[in-house]
C-alpha cells in the first residue's frame, strides 16, 4: 500500500460499528475497566481484521499469549507519530524479551489520531506459518493489550499499569440479539448469602417460577453478579425440581451436597440452564425457547451457585443469580439440556506429579438408543455447548460417533481457560441420532480438584437430562493393590477391608496413600482409558432409563487422534491445525498448585 489514510476524527464514539475505510466490525469488546481500550474484529475468509480504538496519543499494543502473560507472546505495536502511521510485528521469548519478528505478518489498513484517541486497523492470516505467531482457531484466545502516552517508532517503552489480558473466542463469539426494551423478565437471585471462609462453597436456594396462565418461552438468560464478586461466583446451575411441594421449601437456602441439606433439594437433578465464569448473557435461537407455564415445565427450581474463595476471605455477603427474559410469542421448539461427560464424583483420580493426564467420559450408545428411540427416533438438534472444567483443564473435546464412525466434532477448546466459560454456539446445528459421544475430565467437587462436563442445548426437548460415565471403581482400586471392600456397603464412601495397608480407608484415602511414580501414573492413565464404565442415564423426573451399570467400550475408538496437518498457504477455521498429535475428545489435564511438575 503506497499511502495510508490518516484522519482527524472529532467526537469519537468508542465501539462504533464502522471502520475508517467503511468496513464493518460486527464484534466488539471493552478490554479495560476504565473504558479506554476497545477491540473490534471480523473474520474475513482465511484472514481476521482488527480495529483498536484506544484513548491515547502514544503507541497501542495488542497480541496473543498462551497464558495471558508476556512470555512467549505474539505482539503487534502501532500508532501515529508526526503524522505518519507505523505498525510492527514483535514476539517475546520465554524470558519475556521483546524481539522484532523477521516475518511481518500484520498488515496496516488504516490509522488515525486526534487529540485524545488513536485508532489502528490491520489484518493477518489466521494461520501465518510463522513459528513466532499464534494461530487463531475456534479455541479460547488469551489476548494481551497495552498502551503508552508516547509513541514507539524505535520500539515500545514500558507500559506501566496500562496493560491487561482477556480471554475471548474470536472465531465463535457470542451471538447478539436485539431484545425489546419492554420485554418482561424475572430474577432468580440469592439474598444476602454468607460465604464461608473456605475455598469452595456450593450454595443452593429454591425458587418458585412465576405462575403463568399459558405457555411462555424464555428467550434470553443473563447472569446477575454482585459488583466486586466477579471472581467469587464461579458458576451457576439452574435445576428443575419436583412440582409436589408447597412454598415452605422456599424458606431459606443451604449449602449443597451437605448431609443436613433439605430433602427437597434431592429432587432437583435436571439442569435447565448453566452459566460459568467469564460467560455473558445467552440468547436462544429464533426458533427455540425454554418453555414455562405447562405441566411439563418447572414450577420450582434450584439455583446452585459455586463460590470460589481461594484466599479464605471473611465477611463476604453475596446477592448473585440469573435474570430470565420471556415472551408470549411462542417459538417453534422447546429447548432441552443434556449433561454429558464424566459422572461427577470422588472416584475419578489423577495421580500427583503427572505433566499430562487424559480422561474420558462417555454418553453411551445404549443410553442414547433407549432415550431417543422412545422419545424422538428422528433425532435431536444441538445448537450450543458449554464445556466446563476447573483449574486442571487444559483442553476439552466433544466427539460424536454414528454407526461406529466418527462424524463432525461437536465442540472443542484446546486452550481452555478456567476464568472464561460460556456456551459455544455451533456454526451449524448438529443432529444427534442413537449414536456415541465421548467427553473428559478429572473428578471431585472442589475447584482445586476438577470437573469436566459438557452441557448440550438442543431441541426438541426429550426425557433425557444426564448421560455420563466413570471408569470402573473396583478395577481402579485393584491397580493400587486393593483386594476387598466391606460388603454389604453400609457407608458412603465405602470402606476398604484388605489388604492391611489400606484397611478402613476410603477410595480417596487409599489413592492418596499409594506411592505414585510417573511410570505408574502413565500405566494408570492407560488402564482407565480402557476400563468398562459405570453409566448414568437420567430422566427429567429423577428416574433412570433401564441402561445402568457396567458398559464395555467399543474396541474401534481411535486413540490418539491424529490432527489434520496445516499446509502453509491454506487455512480453514474449522480444521484442527496442530503440529503434534493430540487425544481427541479427551481433557488434557494438569494437577494444580504443588502437584504440578510442569505446564503443557
Amino acid at each position: 500500500m503506497c499511502c495510508w489514510p490518516l484522519l482527524l476524527l472529532w467526537g469519537l464514539l468508542p465501539g462504533a460499528a464502522a471502520g475508517g475505510l467503511g468496513r464493518t466490525y460486527p464484534h466488539w469488546t471493552l478490554l479495560d475497566l476504565e473504558g479506554k481500550y476497545w477491540l473490534g474484529w471480523d473474520q474475513r475468509g482465511s484472514q481476521i481484521a482488527f480495529r483498536l480504538q484506544v484513548r491515547t496519543t502514544g503507541y497501542v499494543g495488542f497480541g496473543f499469549s498462551p497464558t495471558g502473560a508476556m512470555a512467549s507472546a505474539d505482539i503487534v505495536v502501532g500508532g501515529v507519530a508526526h503524522g505518519r502511521p507505523y505498525l510492527q510485528d514483535y514476539f517475546t521469548n520465554a524470558n519475556r524479551e521483546l524481539k522484532k519478528d523477521a516475518q511481518q505478518d500484520y498488515h496496516l489498513d488504516y490509522a488515525m489520531e486526534n487529540s485524545t484517541h488513536t485508532i489502528i486497523e490491520f489484518t493477518r492470516e489466521l494461520h501465518t506459518c510463522d513459528i513466532n505467531d499464534k494461530s487463531i482457531t475456534d479455541s479460547t484466545v488469551r489476548v494481551i493489550w497495552a498502551y503508552h502516552r508516547e509513541d514507539a517508532e524505535a520500539g515500545p517503552k514500558y507500559h506501566d499499569s496500562n496493560r491487561g489480558t482477556k480471554s475471548l473466542r474470536l472465531l465463535n463469539p457470542e451471538k447478539t440479539s436485539v431484545l425489546s426494551t419492554a420485554l418482561p423478565y424475572f430474577d432468580l437471585v440469592n439474598q444476602d448469602v454468607p460465604i464461608p471462609n473456605k475455598d469452595t462453597t456450593y450454595w443452593c436456594q429454591m425458587f418458585k417460577i412465576p405462575v403463568f396462565q399459558e405457555k411462555h418461552h424464555v428467550i434470553k438468560v443473563e447472569p446477575v453478579i454482585q459488583k466486586g464478586h466477579e471472581s467469587l461466583v464461579h458458576h451457576i446451575l439452574l435445576y428443575q425440581c419436583s412440582s409436589n411441594f408447597n412454598d415452605s421449601v422456599l424458606a431459606s437456602g443451604h449449602e449443597c451436597y451437605h448431609p443436613n441439606m433439605p430433602d427437597a433439594f434431592l429432587t432437583c437433578e435436571t439442569v435447565i440452564f448453566a452459566w460459568a465464569i467469564g460467560g455473558e448473557g445467552f440468547s436462544y435461537p429464533p426458533h427455540v425457547g425454554l418453555s414455562l407455564g405447562t405441566a411439563l415445565d418447572p414450577h420450582y427450581v434450584l439455583l446452585e451457585v459455586h463460590y470460589d474463595n481461594p484466599t479464605y476471605k471473611e465477611g463476604l455477603i453475596d446477592n448473585s443469580g440469573l435474570r430470565l427474559f420471556y415472551t408470549m410469542d411462542i417459538r417453534k421448539y422447546d429447548a432441552g439440556v443434556i449433561e454429558a461427560g464424566l459422572w461427577v464424583s470422588l472416584f475419578h483420580t489423577i495421580p500427583p506429579g503427572m505433566p499430562e493426564f487424559q480422561s474420558e467420559g462417555h454418553c453411551t450408545l445404549e443410553c442414547l438408543e433407549e432415550a431417543l428411540e422412545a422419545e424422538k427416533p428422528s433425532g435431536i438438534h444441538v445448537f450450543a455447548v458449554l464445556l466446563h472444567a476447573h483449574l486442571a483443564g487444559r483442553g476439552i473435546r466433544l466427539r460424536h460417533f454414528r454407526k461406529g464412525k466418527e462424524v463432525k466434532l461437536l465442540a472443542y477448546d484446546d486452550d481452555f481457560d478456567f476464568n472464561f466459560q460460556e456456551f459455544q454456539y455451533l456454526k451449524e446445528e448438529q443432529t444427534i441420532l442413537p449414536t456415541y459421544l465421548l467427553r473428559c475430565g478429572k473428578g471431585g467437587l472442589s475447584t482445586r480438584n476438577e470437573m469436566c462436563l459438557s452441557y448440550l442445548l438442543y431441541y426438541p426437548r426429550i426425557n433425557l437430562t444426564r448421560c455420563a460415565s466413570i471408569p470402573d471403581i473396583m478395577e481402579q482400586l485393584q491397580f493400587i493393590g486393593v483386594k476387598e471392600i466391606y460388603r454389604p456397603v453400609t457407608t458412603w464412601p465405602f470402606i476398604i477391608k484388605s489388604p492391611k495397608q489400606y484397611k478402613n480407608l476410603s477410595f480417596m484415602d487409599a489413592m492418596n496413600k499409594f506411592k505414585w511414580t510417573k511410570k505408574e501414573g502413565l500405566s494408570f492413565n492407560k488402564l482407565v482409558l480402557g476400563l468398562p464404565v459405570n453409566v448414568r442415564c437420567s430422566k427429567t423426573d429423577n428416574a433412570e432409563w433401564s441402561i445402568q451399570g457396567m458398559t464395555a467400550l467399543p474396541p474401534d475408538i481411535e486413540r490418539p487422534y491424529k490432527a489434520e496437518p496445516l499446509v502453509c498457504g491454506t487455512s480453514s477455521s474449522s480444521s484442527l491445525h496442530r503440529d503434534f498429535s493430540i487425544e481427541l475428545l479427551v481433557c488434557l489435564l494438569l494437577l494444580s498448585c504443588t502437584l504440578c511438575t510442569k505446564r503443557l
